[in-house]
């Protein structure tokens, strides 16, 4: 199992909700379907098709090298860059991340203002 530590920033204090998911789950999938309760910070609303832009997440500094690089022909880098806190580099959409073991106490910095 990997595990999985969500920030969340509230009032100058950071909250941590931490999720255990198999091998091959995306970071969307940890947050809605393995995390209790669900991260509504994280609604995918296209349910992981990459198409909607609401998985936005920032990856937590030290995680980034362990992550496969965005594919700047696919749809994720679109949507991304119209988003209001991304940040190069560091913005993903959680539907395009699968987890490896290799990511195991991976930090996701949520986003509050996501939500639309």
């Amino acid at each position: 199992m990997i595990t999985v530590f969500f920030h969340k920033n509230e009032g100058g204090l950071t909250n941590v909700q931490k999720v255990k998911v198999p091998e091959g789950t995306t970071i969307m999938e940890a947050a809605k379907f393995f995390a209790e309760p669900s991260i509504e910070q994280i609604p995918a609303t296209c349910g992981g098709t990459c198409s909607c832009g609401t998985c936005h997440v920032h990856i937590g500094n030290g995680w980034l090298d362990k992550l496969p690089k965005i594919d700047y022909n696919t749809p994720e880098i679109d949507l991304l860059e119209y988003q209001k806190n991304y940040k190069s580099g560091v913005s993903r959409l959680g539907c395009q991340v699968k987890l490896t073991n290799e990511h195991n106490g991976i930090v996701i910095e949520l986003l509050d203002d996501e939500l639309l």
